[in-house]
């Protein structure tokens, strides 16, 4: 790296804008890739009192870092620092909920990572959709899959409810969410539902993706969002539909990804 430049993680911050996905996207590959320069509130790297620094942006928490040596100068930060990994830093907050927050210090306050983007980055970007999501109750006339699929669930003990979502991602093609509730997540049971939808997804029209979610899984937008507003459509004890649900940007801050306005908190 270059002395008094910029990184590639750095150049992209500076590219952000409020709808920009694709922009944000190469951000999180970036930051997937490459390492960031975190901020320590008090300890040293590596000591049992390391703590990060913390700032709060509409209600949402984060730990700010910079994204290279030069940003840390122009930073004024005199505290201890920490060089580590996309992947680690991110593995380390989402579980807490916790954001981060790049270079704050920069004009225009730097660019907000939700935690469940950094989900995203610590488990894989294309392994999960490109959030934010858009989710509502399905309006796809799928009636043959859903009985087919019902059937299927009354033949498999380890299912105790199937619920459903339509799902828009902020880039790429909408899809059909099965929100599957397990009576244990013990690998048996697992393979016996995964089966349960391969037997089902024939019934399905082409065209239309089908994806699955455990509705056990706490850190995931869609099972978060079914839980909260889907009523089961096959319960192994009765059967139900719920209203229609409003779309929602469920488990995102109001504008994610980005400063949504005033420049960050201090940290």
């Amino acid at each position: 790296m270059n002395g008094g430049g910029q990184t590639g993680l750095g150049r992209l911050v500076g590219d952000m804008a409020p709808g920009r996905y694709e922009a944000y996207e190469q951000l999180l590959t970036a930051l997937h890739d490459g390492r960031v320069w975190m901020l320590l509130w008090q300890g040293r790297p590596g000591a049992p009192d390391a703590q990060y620094g913390g700032m709060e942006v509409a209600g949402l928490g984060y730990a700010p870092c910079v994204t290279g040596e030069a940003e840390l100068g122009r930073s004024g930060w005199t505290r201890a620092h920490e060089a580590i990994s996309g992947r680690d830093i991110a593995a380390a907050l989402y579980p807490d909920r916790w954001g981060l927050w790049l270079d704050p210090h920069a004009p225009g306050g730097g660019v907000g990572i939700p935690w469940l983007d950094l989900r995203r980055v610590a488990g894989g970007l294309t392994s999960l959709p490109a959030g934010p999501l858009r989710i509502s109750e399905p309006s796809v006339d799928v009636q043959q899959f859903y009985a087919l699929l019902g059937q299927n669930a009354h033949r498999t003990p380890a299912v105790r409810t199937l619920s459903r979502a339509w799902v828009q991602p902020a880039l790429g093609e909408p899809y059909l969410a099965i929100g599957l509730d397990l009576y244990d997540t013990g690998d048996q049971s697992v393979t016996s539902a995964r089966r349960m939808m391969q037997d089902s997804v024939a019934a399905v029209p082409s065209g239309l993706p089908v994806s699955s979610v455990a509705l056990a899984d706490d850190y995931d937008p869609v099972a978060m969002w079914m839980r909260a507003n889907a009523r089961p459509f096959f319960d192994r004890g009765a059967f139900g539909g719920g209203p229609a649900a409003p779309p929602s940007g469920y488990g995102y801050p109001p504008a994610p990804g980005w400063n949504p306005g005033a420049a960050p908190a201090s940290y």
